[in-house]
């Protein structure tokens, strides 16, 4: 893949903020329908059962495409990928917010989603481009991070604000100025680069059974709740994407141009990093929904007092992410940052174990909110950066997709399997003579415990798992030296140095599965 021309300091920094305004978007986009759901039912008549599918909808086209866009991305060039899904995005979410049916809704969430996974699948690999400098890149996926972390929260904040001040709509409407100025400064500050070819990895086959397979995966695990785990819709659309998920494993170890070169997997820091993305995000984000409808729902706050209850976790993220990860990074290694900052998230969630029917928001909400948001903050940089070790610049994109892929996998996975286990805890607790309230606040207090559980499966992962690297600039980043250039002897970021994070020499044995 041909390395595009190295932007100035300025310019990068530009196209970094595009980059970063579309990935907090994409997460926002995830969360923020979360308190508007009751006004949309209210508005548009949907029964309990199809209201899921307001979200249902985006994460099935978000999931089901970001492998593929991210490989896409890779072959006919990241910044082409990335416009047209921000221009998809934007004119879905005017749509979204114009819908006056439940069709044109759920219609426009799955294109809105779709959207999100083409731009979203390359923007990693687009950071690891345009910052060869280690310092640099040190800071952009702190503020990546953030983006990340704090994206769920800032989400039901905004969703809560614009809910009770203006109407539902206005969750949709708000993407499309920003999308806007977001296209116009990305097709100016983006350096252009053109990709290896479609005839690199034009297998046409492999993309309809990993996109198949993939809708068909997140299909089956947004719609547990409402079928149930053991139904017969819930193993049939399940198995049917195991055998669509293995054809395509079959077809990449076999077609001459694999769409996904098996050989990324070999590395155990990307492999691992991934195992411990999805358990993560799994954990938080579910998480996130499930206090959102705590708070609503036990303790009787509104959508806006909601939202302003999260407003710690954005606060402790950001300061985390943005000011402490990197030097953090650079002084202790990237598998101990994960480790460490893993235990603070599990802290903050089981602090939440003993959340009552009448909480005190000080005393109950306040510690959670700011250990998650300082663990999710120092963690997220550090996975990402561990799960973008990728042997050659050429699939940066398809390690940024699988990236992408694992959280949504997460996402979806975790609040299907907490808010059903919320869901059938309080009910049987309804059974025993339980009151509304006691039953629910149980509810949710198994679901936490079960949260807490996934991101303790991910410390174990990270402890067994990922191996400790030697920081340095990524294989094959332009810089001030030209492509290639990896700083002169002592200087931070120069080969050996512990100065700055980045990817690894891809010679690196430690990371790399036997």
């Amino acid at each position: 893949m041909s390395q595009p021309a190295q932007p100035s300091s300025g310019s990068r920094w530009l196209a970094f903020a595009v980059l970063c305004a579309m990935q907090l978007m994409v997460v926002i986009d995830i969360s923020i329908v979360t308190v508007s759901l009751r006004s949309i039912q209210s508005d548009l008549g949907f029964t309990e059962a199809r209201l899921a599918w307001i979200t249902n909808a985006y994460t099935i086209g978000f999931g089901g495409l970001l492998l593929l866009s991210g490989r896409l991305g890779d072959l006919i060039g990241r910044k082409r990928m990335f416009v047209s899904g921000l221009a998809l995005f934007t004119v879905a979410s005017a749509l979204c917010g114009a819908s006056q049916t439940q069709e044109m809704l759920i219609t426009m969430r799955f294109l809105q989603g779709a959207g999100a996974a083409m731009a979203n699948a390359v923007i990693m690999g687009i950071v690891f481009t345009i910052f060869s400098n280690p310092a640099e890149l040190g800071k952009a996926m702190g503020i990546s991070g953030f983006s990340q972390a704090a994206g769920a929260s800032i989400g039901i904040l905004f969703g809560g604000l614009l809910t009770d001040g203006i109407n539902w709509h206005w969750v949709f409407y708000i993407n499309v100025p920003i999308g806007l100025a977001a296209l116009l400064i990305a097709v100016r500050s983006i350096p252009s680069d053109q990709g290896m070819g479609l005839d690199k990895g034009a297998d046409f086959l492999g993309a309809v059974l990993v996109t198949a397979g993939m809708m068909l995966g997140v299909y089956t695990i947004a719609t547990m709740s409402e079928y149930g785990w053991g139904s017969g819709h819930t193993i049939g659309f399940g198995l049917g994407a195991v055998v669509l998920l293995g054809a395509f494993v079959g077809r990449a170890a076999t077609a001459a141009q694999p769409l996904v070169p098996l050989s990324i997997f070999r590395s155990r820091n990307l492999s691992g990093a991934n195992v411990v993305h999805l358990l993560l995000v799994g954990g938080t984000m579910s998480f996130n929904i499930l206090i959102a409808l705590y708070l609503q729902e036990v303790a009787g706050y509104s959508p806006a007092q909601t939202g302003f209850a999260y407003l710690p976790i954005a606060i402790a993220a950001g300061a985390c992410a943005v000011t402490l990860s990197a030097p953090l990074n650079m002084k202790f290694g990237l598998r101990n940052m994960i480790i460490a900052s893993l235990g603070l998230v599990v802290a903050g969630v089981l602090l939440a174990l003993r959340a009552p029917t009448d909480p005190d928001y000080v005393l109950d909400i306040l510690p959670t909110a700011v250990l998650l948001g300082a663990g999710s903050g120092l963690a997220m940089p550090a996975v990402i950066m561990m799960s973008m070790q990728v042997r050659s610049p050429s699939e940066a994109g398809l390690a940024s997709g699988l990236a992408g892929s694992a959280g949504t996998i997460g996402d979806s996975l975790g609040i299907a399997a907490l808010t059903a286990i919320a869901a059938a805890h309080t009910q049987s607790a309804l059974d025993d003579g339980a009151d509304v309230k006691t039953a629910l606040a149980d509810g949710f207090r198994l679901s936490f415990g079960v949260g807490a559980a996934l991101l303790v499966a991910a410390i174990v992962v990270a402890v067994t798992v990922l191996r400790e690297v030697p920081m340095g600039p990524p294989p094959g980043a332009g810089g001030p030296g030209g492509p290639g250039a990896e700083g002169m002897p002592g200087e931070a970021g120069a080969p050996g140095s512990q100065d700055a994070p980045g990817v690894p020499p891809s010679a690196d044995p430690e990371g790399v599965m036997p």
